[in-house]
Formats: structure tokens, C-alpha cells, sequence
């Protein structure tokens, strides 16, 4: 019941946690400027050693990089908060705002239909929440009849589902994942009495509706070739689910669907002349048309692979958004994401613990986090805070487009009743003309300028989000991360559940893809470091914001230095750090061990393991030299116009094979070659460096010389111990294959060659041909001289 008295939420400020931050990045900066105080001194103490000069400046450029990179990564460390709720103390369920929900599919293939469908039943229809408030839409961009059907027949299912999910309180609303878990673990428990022989009789009841369920989209999805039925020409197809299912015996009774949500399918029209701005044209398009049938303030954004572990998502997010002490100014509010099939050693760092356990923080006492997967979010803040009831309406056609059905619930928005408008189905003749591929034309809304367009030119299908909260903020709107304890030290309680790529080419297209589009966003007009500092609240939130788009460009350029650079020049005895015997060495070794016990500390403090930092430490060497890199270039040709823009949805059908050497913290290397060569090449010149550099360590004397370079070298070496097993010991069809090792030890002999050429032979030509050049002028000017002065005498 509504409360006045007390607040729906509180926030936490982590004071020990702030203070720790900022004590580290005080003693870390100052070590930086002594380090780099050192590398500008060596151009000016050295004349000796020009010719290492080019090697020197090549790690002093990289070590600036990643200083800077690290530098604005303690954004989210300078004020990390958390949120309490109070979902007691909402209104009653009559006085509550109702929701639509929207979901994006593309692939049929690649996103199974009862993995979409788990996503209809749990994170949206299953929701602790009024089912006369939710709407849910499900935008199918491949257009296949699979996915229709397997609508149609999700709807059927939900009859039982539901009134089960609610009578027993369940809390693993997905099927799915549910019966695979045989209703225990992971906050799959039942309250109550569930143990009674009448919830078992039903559950397994409940549980052969499932498997008639999946057997009857399976046989569907067998006998329509989804590939061939993912059209690229086709009309706008708009259909609302509870009112075409009510033929044959399993009709729809009245009272059935008022408890039900409104279900409604969307398949915008595509024409080949027409760019479709993939996921984000999509999210338009489902903008729209839920505003002429359902029009609710607020909007729920799924993936289409989330499942709900925490049904009151929902009332959590109204304890901000109707607290009227943020409320005017909140844009919405982000929920955590936790994988259900993570392996306990998360091999390829799945969970990613350092965004949703230390960034979101961070991001939330500087005024929110980006949008990704599982928000809430305010219609008003998508479509524009500037509409208003009297608002000129040929200026809003000119924004907005020509559908006046559609100008008309923009003007409802800022109604002081809008949360109460009720379904409007009659509206669903005007869905088609909204979902046209020609409606944006010659509109604002067409702009890529445009705050209600969230970034149509990028292709990655997290990054136009990550745009809209730009656009977002910039208008005067703060965010919200809901990471309190609720979701987040308690670990079942995260509030949505996505499936995590089981091997590495999953692993890799995906990072691929998310560091082309933070690219895009980098090196477009909203590039962080010209558009940020101006339009968020605060520097350092722009700081957060240019600390993501960034750092895929400076991962690669850093990691690919550091994996050769240092290595070459330690084959050729070109030293490039302090000799131990130097008092500089402990400057190195402090900037180095700050660094890893700094973050050791965080993996340990959120709760996680030794073997996670190392996967980490892992993973983050693997994608900077691969992920990082393609995504890179992808982006950049893009920008010259070299290549096309394009999206291909991540693969999220398991294979038995794969997911049997994921479960046993085994890395599967079934992968392209431009992926797998580059990280074996590098391994294999550190392997040989480091070989090298012992030898002449002990043979030569150079250990003291050369010790950070072979421990670069051999903590390479152990960071990616992976690889070498793929390549030396393992014999299983995950392995590396001979040819690719082959192929990788010759491309590595090459840049040991070319470097050893370009950081010997030329450098030294360039720097000591006129060294000498002047010395024999010199020599020459003085036997001149002395001549002269002999003559004299």
C-alpha cells in the first residue's frame, strides 16, 4: 500500500570503497608521471643509444595510451553507490502505469523459436505485475512463420503456465530453464506447500504442455525452412495474438484473456530499396506502433534471449520511477544481466563481473548507466520532453510523420492521466502504415540527428542503445542502475538471465561486433571526446561514456605493442626498460603490481575467485589482439565507405561438443583462421623471446638487462597457457590445428625479421650515417684547422 511517509527507495554511497578508489588512483598517477618522467628523460640522457629510439617510442606511446585509458576507467570509481527498494509501498495494482514490453528477433536459425518464446512466457508475460497493464511486442525482422506460429502457440501454453507460475509463486518463470533445473537451484525454489502431491500432479501436468509446446514449434520449424522464409521484401505484417487465436477447441475465453497480457507480433515491411538500420529501425518501428494500440508511459527492453529470475522487476523499477523525488528528471532504469549457463570457471569471462558488478556503480553516483538489455525506460523520454498536448501539430507531423493516430498519443503522453490510458486494438488498421519502411522519409525522425532515432547508422545492436542514452542525457534525464542487494550481492537474485557464447566463434563474432559499433560511436560526431564533455551532467560521467567507446581502439593499439615490440628487441639485445640495479625498476614493478592487485582486489571483493582474475587477465590479452583489432578495422572502412554496414545476430544454438569442453573449462578453438593466427603467432614469438632471453640471461649476462622483457615474455606465456595446450598437448577436436601452427610460427619469424629490420638496420642507418657524417666534418674542420695553424708558425 502507498506510503507517503516513507521513501520507495534509498541509495547507498560505498564510502570505504570510494575512498580506497581514490586513494590508488592518486599513488598510481603519481607513479605514472614518474614513468613517464623517466621515458622523456632517456631522448635527452642517451645519445649513445639512438638507435633504440624508434622501439622507445613506440612503448612510450603505447604506455601513454593505456594510462589514459586506465586514467578515465576510474570514472566509475570515483563515486560507486547502491539502491534499496521498497516494493511494499507502491500504489495499488489500479493506480500503477502500464507497461510495453519490447523484444527483437531476427534469425530463426541462430535465435531458436522456444528460446524466444521463453523469453515471451518468463520476462514479460510471467512479470509480478497487472496483466491488463503489459503489452508485449515481439519485432520478428526475419519475418518467418516459425516465429508467428510459435506465438500462436506460446499463447496457448500461457494459459496453463501463468495461472501455475502465479499459484505457487514460482520464481523461474522460463520454462525452459525451470524444468531443466527440475524447479530447484539458482532461485528456481517454490514457496510455500509447493511440495504437496497436488503441485507435483500439476507440475508434471504443466511439464508435458511444455514438451507438446516445443514439439509442435520444433516440427513447425522443421517443416518451414526458416532460412528461406526470412524475406527481404515483404509488407508489414501486424498481428495481435489474443484475438486471431480464438478458433478450434483451445479458443480464448473472455475471462482467460483479461488475466493474460495483450500479445502482439510485428514484422515491419522491408524493401531492398529502403535501409532497414537493422535492431535499431526495429526499435522504432515497435515505438511506434505500441503507441497507437497501447501507448504506455513506460517500456520494458528485452533481448530476445533474456529470461526473468525475478518476477518483481517490474514494481522495482516503479520504486524509481514514481518516486517524486527523481522521478521528473529519471530516464529509466537498467537491470544486471546473469548468464544461465556459465561454467564455474567461465572460461571466455561470460559473466562480465567488471560491468555489472564495478562499472554500473560507478556509473550510477555520475547519473546512470547505458542501455543495454533489461530497462525500463519512460516513452517521453524516447519520443522527445518537448511534447506537450498543445504542441503545433504540422511541426509534429514534420518530427514525428504523417500518421495523426500516432501524433495523438504523443500528445497523451504528458497527460497527467497517461499512465491510466487503457488498450486502444482499434487502432491496429493504422499499425501497417506505421511499420512502412517509407514512413521516416523526409521526416526529423529519419535524421540520424534525431533524439527519437537511436543511432540508425550502427550496426551493433547494443550501440544504439548505448546512443540513446547519449541522446538521453543530453536532454536533462538522469539514469538509474538497479544494483542493490537484491540483484546483486545476492547472486540469484539478478533480474534477467542471457545466454553466453559456449565457444570461441560465438565468442569472437560477438566481441567483433560490440567493438565495431563502440568504434562507430568513437569515431562518429558523437565521438566522446568533441560531443561528451559539453551535453552530461558531469566530466567524468563523459569520461565513463568515452572510456567504452575507446577502448577497443586502445586496447588493440597497446596489446599488439606490448606482444611484439618488447620481444623482438629482446632477440636482438635492444634493451627498452631499467636495469634492475636501477632505482626506475621499482617505478616499473610498483606500476605493474598496482595495477594487477588493484584488480585482483576487485574480483576478490565482488566475491569471485583467483581463477576468475587470471580468465580475465585472459581474456582481456585474446580480444585486444583479435576482437579489438577486427572490430577496429570493420569500423574504420566503414567511415571511408570501403565496406557496407552490416549485423549478423549471434549464433545461440548449442552444440553438444562445444558446450562438453566449455563445462570442462576447456577452450574450444573451432574458429576462422583470421581469428585463431594472430593470437598463436604472438604466443609463439614470446615463447622464442623468452627462450632467447634466458639463454643470454645466464650465457651472455644480460639477465639485469633484459628482466622485465623476459618476464613480459613469460607472463604472456602464462596468461595464455590455453593456447600453447591447443597447440602442443591436446589432441581433441578443439585443438589447434598443425597447419594453423605452422602457419602462425612462420608469420611470427616474419615480424621478428621485419622488426629486426626496422629497429636495427634502418634506424640505424637513419640516426648514425649522419652521426658520422658530422664527426668526420668535425675531424675534417679540425685538421683544416690545425694545418692552418701550423702554416702560421
Amino acid at each position: 500500500m502507498e506510503n507517503p511517509k516513507f521513501p520507495l527507495h534509498l541509495c547507498h554511497v560505498h564510502k570505504l570503497s570510494n575512498f580506497i578508489n581514490r586513494t590508488h588512483i592518486l599513488v598510481h598517477s603519481i607513479a605514472l608521471a614518474f614513468l613517464f618522467y623517466y621515458r622523456a628523460s632517456f631522448f635527452f640522457q642517451h645519445p649513445n643509444t639512438k638507435a633504440t629510439t624508434l622501439p622507445w617510442l613506440l612503448v612510450f606511446a603505447s604506455e601513454i595510451l593505456l594510462a589514459f585509458e586506465w586514467l578515465l576507467s576510474q570514472s566509475f570509481r570515483w563515486r560507486t553507490v547502491l539502491r534499496t527498494v521498497f516494493p511494499e509501498r507502491l500504489p495499488e495494482n489500479d493506480k500503477l502505469p502500464a507497461i510495453d514490453v519490447l523484444i527483437c528477433t531476427a534469425d530463426p536459425e541462430k535465435e531458436p523459436t522456444v528460446m524466444v518464446m521463453n523469453t515471451v512466457l518468463s520476462a514479460t508475460m510471467a512479470i509480478d505485475y497487472p496483466p491488463e497493464k503489459l503489452h508485449v511486442y515481439l519485432s520478428d525482422d526475419g519475418c518467418a512463420a516459425v516465429t508467428l506460429n510459435g506465438m500462436r502457440e506460446a499463447w496457448r501454453f500461457a494459459k496453463w503456465w501463468l495461472p501455475f507460475c502465479r499459484r505457487y509463486g514460482i520464481k523461474c518463470t522460463a520454462p525452459e530453464a525451470y524444468f531443466s533445473a527440475g524447479g530447484e537451484g539458482d532461485g528456481h525454489e517454490e514457496d510455500g506447500d509447493s511440495g504437496g502431491s497436488e503441485f507435483v500432479h500439476e507440475k508434471e501436468h504443466i511439464k508435458e504442455a511444455y514438451e507438446v509446446f516445443k514439439r509442435s514449434v520444433t516440427e513447425n520449424a522443421r517443416i518451414e525452412d526458416a532460412r528461406s522464409n526470412m524475406r527481404r521484401d515483404h509488407s508489414a505484417v501486424i498481428e495481435v495474438i489474443q484475438e486471431t487465436s480464438s478458433e478450434g477447441d483451445d479458443a480464448i475465453k473472455t475471462n482467460e484473456a483479461k488475466d493474460m497480457p495483450l500479445l502482439v507480433y510485428v514484422s515491419r515491411e522491408k524493401r531492398p530499396s529502403h535501409p532497414h538500420h537493422f535492431k535499431a529501425g526495429a526499435l522504432n518501428v515497435l515505438l511506434r506502433v505500441s503507441g497507437v494500440i497501447s501507448n504506455s508511459p513506460y517500456i520494458l527492453g528485452l533481448d530476445c534471449d533474456m529470461y526473468c529470475n525475478d518476477a518483481s522487476s517490474a514494481r522495482q523499477a516503479m520504486c524509481f520511477h514514481l518516486d517524486p523525488k527523481i522521478s521528473p528528471s529519471l530516464a529509466f532504469v537498467q537491470f544486471p544481466h546473469k548468464f544461465h549457463n556459465i561454467s564455474i570457471n567461465d572460461i571466455y569471462d561470460s559473466q562480465l563481473r567488471s560491468i555489472f558488478t564495478l562499472q554500473w556503480q560507478g556509473y550510477d553516483g555520475l547519473g546512470g548507466p547505458c542501455v543495454c538489455g533489461g530497462y525500463y525506460i519512460k516513452r517521453v523520454a524516447l519520443c522527445g520532453c518537448s511534447i506537450s498536448e498543445d504542441g503545433d501539430a504540422m511541426k509534429l507531423r514534420q518530427c514525428f510523420g504523417p500518421s495523426k493516430q500516432f501524433i495523438k498519443s504523443l500528445r497523451q503522453i504528458n497527460k497527467p492521466d497517461h499512465m491510466f490510458i487503457p488498450r486502444n486494438n482499434a487502432q491496429l488498421n493504422e499499425s501497417p502504415r506505421l511499420a512502412s519502411c517509407a514512413y521516416e522519409d523526409r521526416t526529423k525522425w529519419g535524421k540520424e540527428a534525431n533524439h527519437n532515432n537511436p543511432a540508425q547508422e550502427v550496426t551493433e545492436p547494443s550501440i544504439p542503445l548505448m546512443l540513446m542514452w547519449w541522446k538521453i542525457t543530453s536532454q536533462g534525464f538522469i539514469c538509474i542502475a538497479k544494483v542493490g542487494f537484491q540483484c546483486f550481492v545476492i547472486q540469484k537474485g539478478h533480474n534477467s538471465w542471457v545466454a553466453a557464447p559456449p565457444n570461441w566463434m560465438s565468442f569472437w563474432s560477438k566481441g567483433q561486433d560490440g567493438s565495431s559499433g563502440l568504434v562507430d560511436v568513437a569515431i562518429s560526431k558523437f565521438s566522446p571526446l568533441i560531443y561528451g564533455p559539453f551535453k552530461t551532467h558531469t566530466f567524468l560521467q563523459s569520461m565513463c561514456y568515452a572510456e567504452i567507446a575507446l577502448l577497443p581502439i586502445f586496447y588493440f593499439l597497446t596489446l599488439w605493442c606490448f606482444a611484439i615490440i618488447p620481444q623482438v628487441c629482446l632477440l636482438n639485445s635492444i634493451p627498452l626498460y631499467p636495469e634492475v640495479s636501477n632505482t626506475y625498476f621499482i617505478l616499473f614493478s610498483f606500476v605493474f603490481l598496482s595495477l594487477l592487485s588493484k584488480h585482483l582486489y576487485e574480483v576478490l571483493a565482488t566475491g569471485s575467485t583467483f581463477r576468475h582474475w587470471v580468465n580475465e587477465q585472459r581474456i582481456w590479452m585474446m580480444k585486444s589482439v583479435t576482437s579489438h583489432l577486427y572490430g577496429s578495422v570493420d569500423a574504420f572502412m566503414k567511415k571511408l565507405g570501403m565496406r557496407e554496414a552490416s549485423f549478423l545476430p549471434t549464433n545461440k544454438v548449442d552444440d553438444v561438443e562445444q558446450l562438453k569442453l566449455y563445462n570442462m573449462g576447456v577452450f574450444d578453438f573451432q574458429t576462422s583462421l583470421q581469428f585463431l593466427a594472430p593470437m598463436v603467432a604472438l604466443v609463439i614469438l614470446n615463447m622464442a623471446s623468452f627462450a632467447v632471453g634466458i639463454a643470454k640471461g645466464i650465457f651472455v649476462g644480460e639477465l639485469d638487462k633484459m628482466f622485465i622483457q623476459i618476464f613480459i615474455a613469460f607472463y604472456v606465456i602464462v596468461m595464455n597457457y590455453p593456447i600453447i595446450e591447443g597447440m602442443l598437448i591436446r589432441k581433441d577436436k578443439g585443438s589447434i590445428p598443425l597447419s594453423v601452427t605452422l602457419l602462425s610460427a612462420l608469420f611470427s619469424f616474419i615480424v621478428y625479421f621485419f622488426g629486426s629490420i626496422i629497429f636495427i638496420a634502418v634506424v640505424s642507418k637513419a640516426v648514425c650515417v649522419p652521426m658520422n657524417s658530422a664527426i668526420m666534418a668535425i675531424k675534417f674542420i679540425d685538421r683544416d684547422k690545425s694545418r692552418a695553424d701550423f702554416d702560421n708558425i
